[in-house]
């Protein structure tokens, strides 16, 4: 290939070059990123092709089972990401002095952090800015911090944990709340103040879906081998199963409402781990659209230790 001509990436690659290379670069085909930007298979590898003689070096590593980015691809998909990102502030902060503030606001948070806090934080933001339209992805952890860091979601709302890579995102503090144990009521354990995972390892444990893998990471500092009893996906079913005196779980506290309080009881989990921090997570080096800023300064402007509603 030429020797890199930067005059020429500049003059000659467009935009929609760009995208196409940058959604080969994530669906790791080239095919599919046609799909994903609406053009045929051929124009897609012409343009990646052409863009890759404009550079004068090899964007993609081509296999059987698809593309990888080259040293040089990862660093020029990186910048891509960058480009788009300021595109879409351009057309955010314009569109607020024209329209009013409004456009999408993409929000990736897990179940457990979306139903206490941020279900009332987003009414109320919608209140304020109507023309902003709201998309929410309800997933967990390390996929929330994938969107973000791919420019899916706008904001990601996780809660931190030793093993997620933070690569590709820029994270802020955002509130705490903690882990407790819920047991039926009458449970040998359930008139103590706090209990040690060790104590309840032999019960029947309920796992609520990310839950189990911190279960078994708590067994094996003990030695121990953790097989749950049920495994469940919702807070609210591993609640009814130890209301039922099926076994025992450990969930966030606010995920505990006053209903499930009059029929289970609670008790503190004495564990350094049972303390949740809650992050907020946005594309790192990009500075937010004008609405995702808004939002984040909401959220920021709130009590760390307000009390979710209804809990």
């Amino acid at each position: 290939m030429s020797a890199f001509n930067r005059l020429h990436l500049i003059r000659q690659v467009d935009l929609l070059t760009l995208r196409l290379f940058l959604s080969a670069v994530e669906e790791k085909q080239i095919g599919l990123a046609a799909i994903r930007e609406n053009v045929s298979a051929s124009t897609a590898t012409k343009r990646i092709h052409d863009l890759e003689a404009i550079a004068g070096i090899e964007l993609l590593d081509r296999g059987p089972r698809g593309v990888v980015p080259t040293p040089a691809g990862a660093v020029l998909a990186r910048h891509v990401r960058k480009i788009f990102g300021s595109l879409e502030d351009i057309r955010s902060e314009i569109a607020a002095f024209t329209e009013g503030m409004q456009g999408d606001l993409t929000i990736a948070s897990a179940r457990s952090i979306f139903a206490p806090f941020l279900a009332r934080e987003l009414g109320e933001f919608y209140r304020q800015y109507p023309q902003v339209r709201l998309i929410v992805h309800e997933i967990e952890n390390r996929e929330i911090l994938q969107e973000v860091a791919r420019g899916e979601a706008d904001l990601g709302v996780f809660a931190a944990a030793h093993e997620l890579d933070l690569t590709g995102v820029d994270v802020t503090p955002y509130r705490r709340d903690r882990i407790v144990v819920a047991l039926p009521r009458g449970h040998r354990l359930a008139d103590r103040l706090s209990v040690t995972f060790a104590e309840l390892l032999p019960e029947p444990l309920i796992a609520v879906g990310p839950m189990a893998g911190a279960f078994r990471a708590a067994a094996r500092r003990l030695g121990e081998e953790f097989e749950p009893a049920f495994s469940v996906r919702s807070g609210e079913v591993a609640l009814s199963l130890v209301q039922a005196g099926l076994g025992v779980t450990a969930q966030p506290e606010c995920m505990v409402t006053r209903e499930f309080l009059e029929r289970v009881a609670v008790v503190e989990l004495a564990e350094p781990w049972a303390e949740r921090k809650i992050h907020l997570a946005t594309a790192a080096g990009r500075r937010p659209a004008a609405a995702c800023r808004a939002l984040l300064e909401q959220l920021l402007d709130r009590p760390a230790d307000e009390p979710p509603a209804g809990g």
